[in-house]
């Protein structure tokens, strides 16, 4: 058979033999990223908070949702570990890490995936709680996660990846948003942190920092407001013109799986000799020229 007629069922996956963790699961960016990487070969741990969250005034992911993603996954005939689980709850991260393990065997590659967004507020107008919350989540959560899974990624042996999703917040500041962006931009410090001291262990960390993404994050009043603030209730495709401006490439986002692009990339063996790194995948957005 020639490499040409090779089928997609007999072809080599390039995450094959490997387990992934991807938090925020339940729909958006962790499901294109958890999804792709199961069409890549690999075994999947999936969580979600799979409910609403204090000071969020958008919905989240639910319990359905997660279990329409666990299913899907398991129609790509990989194993699947599912669990509902906060991040912001260390132990329970550890313990939801614990039994996927146990379950599948193994942990590969960490995908820190779930994140929230509020309404725009100036930094002295936010509440202690809209603080404590964002920072909780996009910050801590990823810190939880990374606690997590790295004591049996050290113990096996096997070296591994860890990608924080971070934003184009995390590289610069941005107007309205200064929790989202002082989490973000310690999701960098984080990654750096842990490039250096997992070297050792073969285990690499990087960042991904996208622009706009149209999911559910960003794809709702709360959040459209950002974008069109003179307008009382906007939709995300009222703020096309202004968008468009932010990135260098014409259009207004980029798609979840643009993002997912760059994750397997990092987890597979493709990206084996970088660590350390802030990938942009941002539509030029960091390059963009304002003269």
């Amino acid at each position: 058979m020639t490499p040409s007629s090779t089928s997609a069922s007999t072809r080599p996956g390039r995450l094959d033999g490997k387990v992934a963790l991807v938090t925020g699961a339940a729909r958006g960016q962790g499901r294109s990223h958890a999804l792709a990487m199961a069409t890549e070969g690999a075994d999947l741990i999936i969580t979600d908070v799979a409910g609403a969250v204090d000071t969020v005034g958008y919905p989240l992911g639910t319990e359905e949702q997660l279990s329409e993603v666990h299913r899907e996954l398991k129609e790509l005939g990989v194993r699947v570990h599912s669990s509902v689980v906060d991040v912001r709850d260390a132990d329970a991260m550890v313990e939801a890490v614990a039994g996927a393990v146990a379950d599948l065997g193994r942990l590969d590659a960490v995908v820190a995936n779930a994140g929230i967004l509020h309404a725009p507020a100036r930094s002295w107008e936010l509440t202690p709680e809209q603080w404590r919350t964002m920072v909780d989540v996009n910050l801590t959560g990823v810190w939880t996660t990374f606690r997590a899974a790295i004591p049996p990624m050290i113990e096996a042996g096997n070296g591994g990846s860890l990608v924080g999703i971070s934003s184009i917040a995390g590289l610069r500041g941005i107007p309205g948003v200064s929790h989202y962006v002082a989490a973000k931009h310690g999701v960098v410090g984080l990654i750096g942190s842990l490039a250096n001291e997992l070297a050792e262990y073969g285990i690499r960390a990087n960042s991904i920092h996208p622009t706009n993404v149209r999911t559910p994050m960003i794809d709702n009043p709360l959040a459209a407001k950002i974008f069109r603030p003179d307008l009382e209730s906007p939709t995300l495709d009222d703020g096309i013109d202004v968008l468009k401006r932010i990135n260098l490439l014409d259009m207004p986002w980029i798609d979840a799986s643009d993002v997912t692009d760059a994750v397997v990339w990092l987890v597979s063996d493709e990206s084996k000799r970088v660590t350390g790194i802030n990938l942009p995948v941002d539509a030029g957005m960091l390059a963009k020229y304002i003269g």
